[in-house]
């Protein structure tokens, strides 16, 4: 059974940092996987019986919206609709934090994920590192 949970900071970082390293770093070569906002935000990590498989944050710039950013899944555990869980599970946080909006950064080979979500694209597609990527909205009311 998927076990959900939530922490604010850095105090369990590695097991969120054990996934995002897995997907991002090994399997899609990006290098810059840690930022100042990890110090900052809300981390959600998918646990199978305590082994971290899915991870994401999100952060606020402004006391109505957040960013929700580094959603990953191990490759053992997709097709399971984590991902699904994992961003409504952080909308459903976000909301009990009080937040209107939600926002992110998605790889474009992940868009048609997040519009079945009811995200919508903003904007023009930019590279992030090497990878393209399109900014995106929802309204969480």
């Amino acid at each position: 059974m998927i076990e959900i949970r939530f922490w604010y900071g850095k105090d369990h970082f590695e097991e969120p940092y054990s996934v995002r390293e897995a997907v991002f770093i090994q399997e899609q070569g990006f290098q810059n996987e840690i930022d100042e906002w990890d110090d900052h935000c809300w981390h959600c990590v998918a646990y199978d019986q305590e082994k971290p498989v899915g991870c994401g944050r999100f952060f606020s710039e402004n006391p109505r919206e957040v960013t929700i950013g580094r959603i990953a899944v191990l490759p053992a555990y997709r097709g399971l609709k984590l991902g699904k869980k994992l961003v409504e599970s952080i909308e459903q946080k976000a909301c009990e934090l009080g937040f209107q909006k939600a926002g992110l950064s998605a790889q474009c080979q992940a868009q048609g994920f997040y519009e079945r979500l009811g995200y919508q694209a903003e904007g023009e597609v930019y590279l992030d590192e090497h990878c393209p990527h399109i900014h995106m909205t929802k309204s969480l009311l």
